[in-house]
């Protein structure tokens, strides 16, 4: 279930800027569930600054030539195409393009990293070294991957938002079973206030995320263009993953010594803490959301 997210993020690209026989061939398998598709974009020396990105693509006869290296690729075990962000001209933004690039290409090598929180995403590094693929793998333009990358970034971090508010959820459900079962000091813990401020927080932050959820959701049914809607999404990945950490911290008071272990009762809300910062981080840091946020407001105001 992991990788349907995965698909979800990389697929788009292709079926909205892709060429018909790609479209056919890749969206039919992906959307199936015969074959998977991961996004391709983070380096080693450029995470969220995609405009930095080094992986070069260069033309030789009717091929591409890649070489580079990508890293924190979620699904990279699992894809049979990666959606490809790489260099085809000068520094800069205006210097990316998308390829498609299927797994199995000669000079591939894909390695997994072992991350703090759920293995289950299989993150990997992975180098490009002569990988030949032929020129109409191109997804779109040429020199307007930076683009598509902007506008796919909405998706991506509504995806993330929702799996965080998830998260919360899980934390709050289990801490609110725990503490209606669990007795200290002659009493359930729901009977002390202290307990029931925690709780009443944790819903009030998960209640009002998942309105902020629904109304962003209506307005990509709605059409809002992506141009629009990227201040919005940025804003909802950080208030998700603000409301999860904040969860995910409670529920661990409230079960004490029970949620440092991985077993019994408390595994559940375990494992949601250690999961925080790898869904806070991957698709834009909370700096660089509200940063963004902030200078998109900027620009159209009057």
């Amino acid at each position: 279930m992991g990788q349907a997210s995965i698909n979800s993020m990389a697929l788009p690209p292709v079926l909205k800027y892709g060429p018909s026989h790609m479209k056919e061939a890749v969206g039919r398998a992906v959307i199936t569930g015969q074959k998977n598709i991961c996004l391709a974009i983070s380096e080693p020396t450029a995470g969220s600054d995609v405009a930095n990105i080094k992986m070069e693509a260069v033309k030789d006869g009717s091929d591409y030539v890649l070489n580079g290296e990508k890293k924190w690729i979620t699904g990279g075990l699992w894809a049979d195409w990666f959606t490809l962000c790489c260099r085809t001209g000068s520094a800069g933004g205006g210097g990316l393009s998308l390829i498609l690039v299927p797994a199995e290409t000669p000079g591939i090598k894909v390695r997994q990293l072992e991350t703090q929180g759920d293995c289950g995403h299989h993150t990997t590094y992975i180098t490009f070294e002569d990988v030949r693929v032929p020129q109409d793998h191109l997804i779109g333009e040429e020199g307007k991957g930076f683009k598509y990358v902007l506008e796919n970034f909405n998706h991506e971090r509504f995806i993330i938002a929702v799996g965080a508010n998830r998260g919360a959820r899980v934390c709050l459900e289990e801490a609110m079973k725990y503490a209606r079962s669990r007795k200290t000091f002659g009493k359930r813990l729901m009977d002390h206030p202290v307990i029931r401020h925690k709780l009443a927080e944790m819903a009030r932050a998960v209640e009002g995320c998942h309105d902020t959820l629904e109304r962003v959701a209506y307005q990509f049914k709605q059409g809002v263009p992506d141009s629009i809607m990227g201040g919005p999404c940025a804003l909802l990945k950080v208030q998700a993953t603000n409301v999860f950490e904040l969860c995910a911290r409670e529920a661990s008071q409230i079960f004490g010594g029970s949620s440092i272990i991985k077993e019994g009762r408390g595994k559940l809300v375990e494992r949601m803490y250690r999961s925080v910062r790898s869904v806070a981080i991957p698709g834009g840091s909370e700096e660089i959301m509200r940063d963004l946020a902030i200078r998109t407001a900027d620009k159209r105001a009057i």
